[in-house]
């Protein structure tokens, strides 16, 4: 049977790691822990657990950090995870099968289900995260990093959960990509990362010109999301024209996304035009899944967010008995939120 190595870098993971750790006790055949700094006792938890444990000075760069990683590990395939990640026990459920797998087809890679936000996630995507040690892939990026992998993949759902942690980042990916950009051209997918980063610390001018630059190239999955991005950049401007016009360009690139569609409504919605606001929340419930195509998926964005707002708007347009039926999908869905239980409250 062939071996599978657990490939981490941490720092300062004191708190999370055990967690990890503890979620996939005995389920691969060695942990390879790659130290980049820690001033907490990360090392003596990784130690506990009876992880191999390296030292590796950080040198700005996460894909220098788990290249390193990978260069430990002695398995046929290698699995990386974050410190602030869980596997299910229905994912380890699914290993035996997968080693089998493994053994039969010999990807270079197994692509599965990353759930971002605990168990109602905020986001799903499918992510690299079973590697072939002989096939020599490396993991490009100093923040963001991925692995380029060709056609030789599978998809598996062994799912892996990110629940995140209370550790400030402070500038620290921001700097990175400043100095990163400063030195050599950005690919699409890079300044897509770079421009997101300067939006999340409201640096909105700048954050629109690499956004607008990310969009004009590249992987279209990463083209609608700077698509979104750029549309946030222009809302937190009180610009409301430019960021629907942001987010109607991304139906330039692929199909209608549901987030996107939610989005839109949300604009009209805030502009008290209801008819048009119920518009998009329909269409996007009749949008598909594209989790499987790398895109960063709000699952509830085809289901309950618009279901919620269609509530809102069909009893905003004096149509009574629609806002009824929708509510009642909800009640369905998820009855105990917040919304559907004030929406409860309001229809008795």
């Amino acid at each position: 049977m062939i071996g599978i190595s657990l490939c981490m870098i941490v720092r300062d993971e004191e708190e999370t790691l055990p967690r990890c750790l503890e979620s996939v006790r005995g389920a691969f055949d060695e942990t390879v822990i790659v130290d980049t700094g820690s001033s907490d006792g990360t090392k003596d938890v990784a130690q506990k657990f009876r992880c191999k444990v390296y030292d590796f000075p950080w040198q700005d760069d996460f894909a220098a950090a788990r290249n390193f990683s990978f260069s430990k590990a002695e398995g046929d395939y290698l699995i990386w995870l974050d410190a602030d990640d869980v596997v299910p026990e229905e994912s380890l459920a699914r290993l035996p099968a997968l080693r089998e797998r493994l053994e039969r087809e010999t990807p270079d890679a197994v692509f599965c289900p990353y759930d971002i936000g605990g168990e109602s996630p905020l986001l799903t995507f499918e992510r690299e995260r079973f590697l072939r040690a002989s096939a020599g892939l490396l993991w490009q990026g100093r923040v963001h990093e991925c692995i380029a992998v060709g056609a030789n993949r599978l998809r598996d759902g062994f799912r892996v959960v990110h629940l995140g942690s209370a550790k400030p980042r402070g500038m620290r990916n921001l700097n990175i990509y400043r100095k990163w950009a400063g030195e050599e051209p950005l690919s699409p997918r890079d300044l897509f990362y770079y421009g997101r980063e300067l939006c999340s610390h409201k640096l909105y001018t700048e954050a629109a010109a690499v956004l607008t630059e990310a969009i004009g190239g590249g992987w279209y999955v990463y083209r609608i999301e700077a698509c979104k991005a750029l549309a946030e950049c222009f809302a937190a401007r009180g610009d409301r024209e430019g960021a629907k016009t942001a987010l109607l360009r991304s139906f330039c690139f692929a199909e209608p996304r549901a987030s996107v569609c939610c989005r839109i409504g949300r604009l009209f919605r805030e502009e008290g035009r209801f008819r048009e606001a119920a518009f998009w929340y329909e269409t996007a419930r009749t949008c598909r899944d594209h989790s499987a195509e790398g895109d960063f998926e709000d699952p509830s964005a085809r289901t309950l967010t618009p279901l919620l707002e269609l509530v809102c708007c069909y009893y905003r347009t004096g149509e009574r008995e629609r806002a009824k039926e929708c509510h009642q999908k909800t009640e369905e869905l998820a009855p105990a939120h917040p919304s559907v239980v004030y929406n409860r409250q309001f229809f008795r």
